[in-house]
């Protein structure tokens, strides 16, 4: 990490936290604050979780830019990116270059958020039994949740090549609050990274409560659970990615929405969303709806669906009309409200984790696949299959999960293409910025750039 990056870490997890947190709060915006004083009560841990949670929400992370990165860079022209965003352009092209600002904010939002939550982690020695568990468990989902979506977009896939060689995101678990030349981190390997990331979220789902917090978007033993299935699957490991989807659907916390449509509106989908981003008018960015809504829905209509992928659906099929038109350009309606919360994983895809892990083992926990996969159709108003194969639940997974981020993961797990381009091909892995690499002379730059 190079030192703009160590500078903004400090400030975030020393001063501007309790500023940037000011509206959630309810406390005095305050600019400054001396180290020595920043962590010395629960109060002050507990205000800088909010601000761990409030990086974790900025528009490079999971306000949109790790959801529309997985869907442009796995794009082959499903959609069309019209808009004037150079930066984005270049994203949906699979011509990111290394001074791409989008590309660079990610990194360091991300590792932001993580230094916050490495904060909360270094002072639970200030807080009292009582509650000293759940603040742990929400500060290692965010560092976990985080270094899985880094290492996606920065590593190799678990599947190409030797993750434990294969180079992935450098790993800082401690805060940084000076700089010094043991801050400039080489990149840890994929394998270790991926380790790291199982030992955050399963502690955390361990400590965090079973019901969410809706109203505050805080994560719950769901939440864990769920990116953990996700984690599982992305390294082919079956068995754990289907219990720990298993457990998230058989926890009774959470239930499918009735239609297709409530799943995408605040007012209806406290039930099925797992974790989500919350923002409200004074706080929160939703990019999904500035790129992927119509300017009829306060959008800027940049990701215009095309009419192959529209096919995909059959007559009936709900998901299938669930878009608007403006002019003659098509738009998803999943993000149609500007201040609509931004979903990051929700109950279905968990129905659709547990239908292919069962079916790849040959077993039937919880459910047979053929059912879990009728239940997902059903809601959707979608005719009931009456056998499945592989094929036909990863084509459920587009259907139902399309805008939603997890495109490009899945491309690659699968070991498939990207139109022509390969899996494994240099240009669907995001090069490290320039200017962490201008600084910090121990980060090999990815292959390709």
């Amino acid at each position: 990490m190079n030192s703009s990056i160590k500078h903004w870490l400090y400030i975030g997890s020393v001063g501007f936290l309790l500023s940037s947190c000011a509206d959630r709060l309810n406390v005095v915006p305050t600019q400054t604050i001396e180290q020595s004083q920043a962590l010395n009560t629960e109060q002050d841990v507990q205000i800088t979780l909010t601000g761990a949670y409030d990086g974790l929400s900025d528009r490079e992370v999971y306000g949109g830019a790790i959801q529309f990165i997985g869907d442009l860079v796995g794009d082959n022209r499903d959609v069309l990116f019209g808009g004037t965003y150079a930066t984005i352009d270049e994203i949906w092209r699979k011509a990111v270059t290394p001074s791409n600002t989008v590309n660079r904010d990610t990194w360091l939002d991300s590792y932001n958020a993580i230094n916050r939550a490495n904060n909360v982690l270094s002072a639970l020695d200030k807080v009292g039994e009582s509650s000293r568990g759940a603040i742990e468990g929400q500060a290692l989902f965010i560092r976990g949740a985080l270094y899985f979506e880094l290492v996606k977009i920065y590593g190799k896939s678990w599947n190409d090549g030797t993750p434990s060689s294969n180079p992935g995101v450098p790993l800082v678990l401690t805060p940084t609050t000076s700089i010094t030349d043991a801050d400039y981190r080489a990149r840890n390997t994929v394998a270790e990274v991926y380790t790291q990331v199982l030992a955050d979220l399963t502690k955390a789902e361990s400590l965090l409560p079973t019901e969410p917090d809706r109203g505050m978007g805080f994560a719950s033993k769901g939440a864990a659970a769920a990116i953990l299935a996700r984690v599982y699957l992305q390294q082919q490991n079956f068995a754990a990615a289907r219990d720990a989807a298993n457990r998230v659907i058989t926890s009774g916390v959470y239930s499918l929405e009735p239609t297709f449509a409530d799943v995408f509106s605040d007012a209806t989908n406290e039930s099925e969303i797992i974790f989500k981003i919350i923002v409200t008018d004074q706080d929160g960015v939703n990019d999904m709806n500035t790129f992927y809504a119509s300017a009829l829905n306060q959008g800027r209509g940049d990701v215009r669906v095309q009419t192959k992928f529209r096919q995909l659906y059959a007559a009936g099929d709900a998901r299938g009309t669930f878009f608007n038109t403006a002019g003659q350009n098509t738009f998803t309606s999943k993000f149609n409200d500007q201040y609509g919360d931004v979903p990051v994983v929700r109950l279905a895809e968990m129905y659709l984790v547990r239908a292919e892990t069962n079916l790849r083992l040959n077993t039937s926990v919880g459910a047979t696949p053929l059912a879990d996969v009728n239940l997902i159709r059903a809601r959707a108003n979608a005719t009931p299959l009456t056998a499945v194969d592989l094929a036909a639940i990863l084509l459920e997974r587009r259907l139902e999960l399309a805008f939603e981020g997890q495109q490009l993961a899945d491309i690659k797990r699968t070991a498939g293409t990207v139109g022509t381009t390969p899996y494994n091909a240099n240009n669907l892995v995001l090069p490290i910025p320039q200017r962490e690499i201008d600084t910090n002379k121990q980060l090999v730059q990815n292959p390709g750039y």
